[in-house]
C-alpha cells in the first residue's frame, strides 16, 4: 500500500473493504442490499456491518479500507473506534458515502453525489489527511472532527432534541427547521464573558458563540470558517460577540431564504487554544456535553490522524 500522505494515490490492488452503514441516517434512502450490490459491482469485496449492532468495530486486519455510509455522526463513531486502536495497529483509509442530514465532513472533503457516482472514484482516489482536535479538561479522550464550541450551537442541539418528531422527514426540512430554531436562539441568547488564548495571544469579550473549527461548516450546513482546511495542521477559532449579534441574525436569515450573501466573522487560526467560558452550553461535534459548572479547557490540533479517500480531480 502507498504512503498515506496528501496527493498519494490509492494502490490499485486495494479491493477488500468493510461497509459501515447507519441505516437510520438522513432520509433512509439506501438499503443494505442496494449498497452492498453497488460496491461489489465495482469489483470490491464487501463485508457489511451496521453501526447500530454490536461488534461493528471489530475490523478484519486484511481489510484495505473502510466505507462509511451515513452522516457526520456516523463518521465520528467510526473515527472514535479508530482512535482507540494502538498506534502500531493497521490504520484504515476511509471512503465516504454521505447520506446524513448535514454531511458537513463530506462537504469539507468535496465528496458529493449518488453512491453509484462516488464508488467508481475509489479505484483512482488519493488520500487526504484529516486532523482532529483534542480537548483537555473535560474527561479522557475527548476529540472532535468538525468543531468544539460554546453558546448558541449546543443550545440548538438541546432545543432540537425537544422537537425532533415535529421537524419534518427529509434532510432539507430538518435543516430549514434547525436554522429557524437557531435564529430564535440568537435573538435571545445571553452573551457570556469568555477569554481565549490562541497560540499565546489573548482575546476576551462577551460572546454568544465561540467555535473552534476544523472544517468550514457545522450544524445545519452553516459555513462559518470559509478558509478552514481539515488537513493543514491548524484550527479556526470563530467568535461572534454581542456587537455582532445582528450580523449573525442577518446571516441566518439569508440562509433560511436561500440567499447567497457573503458573510465573514472574526476568526483566529491557531494550533493550541485555551478557553475560559462563563457558561455550561458546550459541544464536541454533534455531542452536547453536560457540565455542572464552567470549566477551563485546552484544545490542540493533532495532524494527520485520519486519512480519507477523495477524488483526484
Amino acid at each position: 500500500m502507498v504512503l498515506m500522505k496528501k496527493g498519494y494515490a490509492i494502490h490499485p490492488d486495494m479491493k477488500k473493504t468493510i461497509l459501515l452503514h447507519n441505516p437510520k441516517a438522513g432520509d433512509n434512502e439506501f438499503s443494505r442490499k442496494e449498497l452492498v450490490k453497488l460496491i461489489k459491482k465495482e469489483g470490491f469485496e464487501c463485508q457489511y456491518a451496521s453501526v447500530k449492532e454490536e461488534g461493528w468495530d471489530e475490523f478484519d486486519e486484511e481489510t484495505d479500507f473502510l466505507i462509511i455510509a451515513g452522516g457526520d455522526g456516523t463518521v465520528r463513531r467510526a473515527a472514535k473506534a479508530l482512535m482507540k486502536r494502538k498506534r502500531l495497529d493497521k490504520q484504515f483509509p476511509l471512503a465516504l458515502l454521505p447520506h446524513g442530514t448535514a454531511n458537513n465532513i463530506a462537504t469539507a472533503l468535496k465528496i458529493d453525489g449518488h453512491p453509484k457516482d462516488i464508488s467508481p472514484q475509489w479505484h483512482h482516489a488519493q488520500l487526504q489527511p484529516f486532523d482532529i482536535g483534542r480537548v483537555h479538561g473535560l474527561g479522557d479522550d475527548l476529540f472532535f472532527l468538525e468543531a468544539f464550541g460554546y453558546g448558541i450551537f449546543p443550545r440548538l442541539m438541546k432545543d432540537m432534541d425537544k422537537i425532533e418528531g415535529d421537524i419534518g422527514d427529509t434532510a432539507e426540512e430538518k435543516l430549514k427547521a434547525a436554522r429557524a430554531v437557531l435564529l430564535e436562539i440568537v435573538q435571545s441568547y445571553e452573551a457570556r464573558p469568555c477569554t481565549i488564548v490562541a497560540d499565546g495571544v489573548e482575546h476576551a469579550g462577551n460572546y454568544i458563540m465561540v467555535e473552534i473549527m476544523n472544517i468550514r461548516s457545522i450544524g445545519p450546513n452553516l459555513v462559518l470558517a470559509g478558509e478552514a482546511d481539515p488537513g493543514d495542521g491548524y484550527l479556526d477559532v470563530v467568535m461572534v460577540s454581542e456587537a455582532s449579534r445582528g450580523k449573525f441574525e442577518s446571516f441566518l436569515l439569508s440562509r433560511i431564504n436561500d440567499e447567497e450573501k457573503e458573510f465573514s466573522f472574526s476568526t483566529i487560526r491557531a494550533k493550541k487554544v485555551k478557553i475560559s467560558w462563563d457558561g455550561k452550553d458546550v459541544h464536541a461535534d454533534d455531542e452536547r456535553l453536560k457540565l455542572e459548572k464552567p470549566v477551563d479547557v485546552e484544545i490542540e490540533v493533532l495532524p494527520d490522524m485520519l486519512q480519507f479517500m477523495i477524488s483526484r480531480n
